[in-house]
């Protein structure tokens, strides 16, 4: 039944929206009687009750129905409608990928993308309890993967409990390692003919590496950790979950195999600020050597402005030492450590020249000596 007007004329559709659009008429205010005192108020006449009554309560959205993995395809579109909005950001889970277009030119780099999960940080005593590689062609005119990926993701048992820690990180427990051994000879067929080997963080996974399998030893090694400016890129973080969101993509980190394929993905980008992938960033880097600079006998009175410069403490050796990209910048360096450490005095500090067959290792380069 139509609701009326105080002067019997139905509501129309529009006076019934919660946005009033047509003015309802205006309801001159009833005074209010105090009831004589020990009898109860009369009861408000019917049309008063009508005008009286609460507003209805605002409809409530009711949540989807839960979606079984892999029957999305039809939220596609409303994700799309979400991401063309300027106050929304859309993820989608990382699907790996397996095969690439065909290569485009002769230049090929045959890479293997890395990733270990172990019992802990350190590589003396800790052990690998996972072990994945990717193993991938890089077309060298465009920066970007070639071909079919090949997949090795192998469980170890460490001969050692798992600290509850790493169980709660990764989701590998004793149970899941117990008499599991990475398939050496497997390994050894997957690296042979490998021009580099690539890892988010190689000065961690590559002592783990070498110290399971000596055949890591002999092959060269990127870090896309380091050997990208992240920062100078303009990504506000260089963790790889990070990066991965970026690309508008999130996945199940800390499980090796799926770690690589991120990396891979990241890689295969166009860094932002820079005419290349990563993947040709990381490649041409691996090609260059690297200095590590020691501020030999340097000064007491030297090290704050070291360590504002970037020098890092060494206890075992008891020097001040940072990390130089190139040549160029390492003979700024050398007149940098004699105005502001040595005070214009002449000394012989000691450097180190790293490539990539002993960078993020933990073996030695080569010893140099240069006089300021």
């Amino acid at each position: 039944m139509a609701q009326q007007t105080a002067q019997g004329s139905p509501l129309t559709p529009n006076q019934l929206d919660f946005a009033f659009v047509a003015e309802l008429p205006t309801l001159a205010p009833v005074a209010k009687k105090r009831a004589p005192r020990g009898k109860a108020a009369p009861a408000p006449a019917p049309a008063m009750m009508e005008r009286t009554a609460a507003p209805p309560a605002p409809a409530v959205a009711q949540p989807l129905a839960a979606i079984p993995p892999g029957g999305c395809d039809d939220l596609e579109p409303l994700a799309m409608t979400l991401e063309a909005h300027p106050d929304y950001r859309v993820l989608r889970r990382l699907k790996p990928r397996l095969q690439w277009p065909s290569a485009t030119g002769d230049g090929i780099c045959r890479v293997v993308v890395l990733d270990t999960e172990t019992t802990g940080l350190d590589h003396s005593r800790d052990k690998i309890i996972e072990l994945a590689l990717l193993r991938v062609d890089i077309d060298l005119a465009t920066g970007l993967p070639v071909g079919e990926v090949q997949v090795y993701d192998e469980l170890e048992d460490p001969g050692m409990p798992i600290p509850k820690e790493v169980q709660d990180i990764t989701g590998i427990n004793n149970a899941m390692v117990a008499g599991q051994r990475l398939d050496e000879a497997g390994i050894a067929t997957l690296l042979e003919g490998v021009d580099l080997v690539i890892a988010h963080n190689a000065g961690f996974d590559r002592p783990f590496c070498e110290a399971r399998l000596a055949a890591f030893s002999h092959l060269a090694w990127a870090c896309s950790l380091a050997d990208i400016p992240w920062r100078e890129q303009g990504k506000r973080s260089s963790k790889l979950e990070n990066l991965a969101q970026d690309l508008g993509c999130f996945y199940d980190a800390h499980r090796a195999e799926m770690d690589c394929h991120a990396l891979l993905a990241v890689l295969a980008a166009k860094l932002p600020l820079l005419p290349h992938t990563g993947l040709a960033h990381v490649v041409d880097q691996a090609h260059k050597p690297s200095y590590r600079l020691m501020a030999t006998n340097a000064p007491f009175d030297a090290k704050d402005k070291l360590k504002a410069r970037g020098y890092r403490w060494s206890a075992e050796q008891k020097v001040w030492s940072t990390r130089i990209g190139d040549s160029k910048a390492l003979e700024a360096e050398f007149a940098w450590l004699k105005e502001n450490a040595y005070h214009q005095r002449a000394v012989v500090v000691q450097f180190e020249k790293l490539d990539a067959h002993v960078r993020y290792s933990s073996r030695p380069g080569e010893m140099l000596y240069h006089q300021l």
